[in-house]
């Protein structure tokens, strides 16, 4: 069971920037952890075009005739039992097969009506189960479900393989065709089968597709005199809200800090650069490396908070971003992590918008925390690991990872079995 799912919170405030379903991860937004789509300009429609085989033969690979693709495009027409046979879908097939080719869950190829669809659910609000879904160990898997969301309460937890979406299998599908399946009309129904640790048998869920609310902040001063901000998300709203709890911190001069990122999925790059400053000031934050690209992040506003003793609460639905952040903290020594390792999404995508209204992302490049760890697929281990105790929160709401977050801050915090250092040094 995920943390997020037994806090209890009061009402949220609707933003419109992810499909929770994300769609990805980090993963949506101007940046995709990498770079805005207005940084990369795109060819003029006409320039580039594929006419036949003999305008594309000097640049594939001798063993490879492009010939074939036509007499497959001319046998589809032909022989399909279906008729008549629609261009249209044959070439905008043809383009998700060859991003496919690339064998990259978080490379994809939208048509018009996908990409249209995807732009919204940055924009506006959305109807969903409110989970992000992501691809591990080759597995479409649930990151973190939403506070409150139809997915949370449904029963979903972090680390869920999703093996069909009603009664389809999920093997091979990327995360977004997973979302075209299980999104929805509000107020209808999808039915997950999922397989999860500790369980014997598939368990089959039941979702009701709801409008999602996001509240991307909130904040508390509790026992102590310590700061709590939790993130949600990393998302539109965020920096603001963020700023004012970094207000309220200094103003009260709280003790420490127990940044709360456990659940949180991620979002936009600039936002977490954003919040990391607030520690690591003017400093590398992260940087992303691929094919002829380098690029470093660094802070853009003064380190308000790095006189502060921090803590930063890390688990398995922390992906991306919220790495991104814990990771710069624990790489300069700002915060120790507690909790569980991270999920692991350290790669960059970029969105291209086309002249047709169609859209590729295509991930560039994979990122690196200020002291160079690739954290992609292997996550970040937190200096003091401990799991969450269910049992003892659902009895009572004690929450032992934060009480340890406590307890490091106030200097009692006592060692009661194996602890794992940071052990992320490649």
């Amino acid at each position: 069971m995920s943390f997020s799912q037994l806090k209890k919170t009061p009402p949220k405030v609707l933003v419109g920037l992810f499909c929770f379903l994300f769609l990805i991860l980090s993963f949506s937004g101007g940046y995709f952890i990498g770079e805005s789509r207005a940084a990369r300009k795109l060819v003029p429609a006409g320039e580039v075009r594929v006419t036949g085989q003999g305008s594309v033969s000097s640049a594939l690979e001798k063993d490879i005739d492009f010939k074939n693709f036509w007499d497959i495009w001319n046998l589809s027409k032909e022989k399909f039992y279906k008729q008549p046979v629609s261009d249209k879908d044959l070439y905008y097939g043809a383009l998700k097969g060859l991003v496919s080719g690339l064998k990259d869950p978080y490379s994809v190829y939208f048509d018009p009506e996908e990409a249209k669809r995807f732009m919204e659910d940055l924009n506006a609000s959305f109807v969903g189960i409110g989970a992000q879904i992501g691809i591990k160990e080759e597995k479409l898997t649930i990151v973190a479900p939403l506070e409150d969301s139809p997915a949370e309460k449904a029963g979903l937890e972090p680390g869920d393989w999703i093996v069909t979406i009603d009664k389809t299998e999920t093997s091979g599908m990327s995360v977004e065709e997973a979302v075209s399946k299980i999104r929805g009309e509000e107020g209808t129904e999808v039915v997950l089968q999922i397989s999860r640790k500790g369980l014997e048998a598939l368990k089959e869920i039941k979702i009701i597709r709801q409008k999602i609310t996001v509240d991307s902040v909130k904040w508390k001063i509790e026992e102590g005199n310590i700061m709590v901000i939790s993130i949600s998300t990393f998302n539109g709203d965020t920096s603001s809200l963020f700023n004012a709890a970094v207000q309220e911190s200094l103003a009260k001069n709280v003790k420490g800090i127990i940044l709360d990122l456990r659940s949180d999925p991620g979002g936009l790059l600039t936002v977490a650069v954003d919040v990391a400053s607030a520690w690591v000031g003017y400093d590398s934050v992260v940087s992303e490396k691929g094919k002829n690209l380098e690029n470093t992040f660094k802070g853009v506003t003064s380190p308000r908070l790095s006189g502060i003793p921090t803590v930063v609460l890390v688990d398995g639905g922390s992906a991306s971003a919220s790495e991104i952040v814990a990771g710069a903290l624990q790489d300069y020594g700002f915060a120790k992590l507690v909790g569980e390792t991270t999920f692991g999404k350290g790669s960059v995508q970029d969105y291209q918008d086309l002249p047709d209204g169609s859209a590729l992302k295509i991930t560039i490049a994979e990122w690196y925390t200020p002291k160079g760890r690739n954290i992609n697929k292997t996550g970040i281990e937190p200096d003091i690991k401990i799991a969450l105790d269910v049992e003892a929160y659902k009895k009572n709401e004690h929450d032992n990872q934060k009480q340890t977050a406590r307890d490091v801050l106030l200097g009692t915090y006592k060692p009661t079995g194996a602890t794992s250092s940071a052990a992320n040094k490649k």
